[in-house]
């Protein structure tokens, strides 16, 4: 049987994510992990997919917005702090922080993230980096 776990989210990121987001590894179980992801003011990520696992996301903090595709539908959600949504399995995704403050949001990965060749480069509609592009969410 498991041991119980506690952690306090980390002062520092523990890694860059494959999209550029700085990461806070949390806490995991058998059938999922957790993480804290964050990207700075204006700061657009790769565009990405995922080899073999979902996600559920939770914003906590900032604002921006979230692209979506999978197959023929593709959407873009405002990204605000109580939104919660998810990413099955073979969705492409791109997030960008607003230009006025960080974008943080917690994750549930499901199955738990096997390594850093999970994600896909992918094509999205942004630009990633910082800058004038992705920093104007409306």
């Amino acid at each position: 049987m498991p041991d119980f776990n506690s952690l306090q989210l980390p002062e520092a990121f523990s890694v860059l994510a494959p999209d550029g987001s700085e990461v806070r590894v949390l806490l995991g179980l058998q059938g999922g992990g957790m993480a804290h992801f964050q990207l700075a003011p204006g700061q657009v990520s790769a565009a990405v997919t995922h080899r073999s696992v979902e996600e559920i996301w939770f914003v906590v903090s900032g604002a921006g917005q979230m692209w979506r595709r999978q197959g023929q539908r593709e959407e873009v959600t405002e990204l605000v702090p109580g939104l919660c949504l998810t990413i099955p399995l073979g969705t492409a995704f791109q997030f960008r922080a607003a230009a006025t403050s960080p974008l943080a949001a917690v994750a549930i990965t499901m199955p738990p993230w096997p390594g850093e060749d999970e994600a896909i480069l992918v094509a999205g509609p942004w630009q990633p980096g910082r800058g004038q592009e992705g920093s104007e969410c409306s």
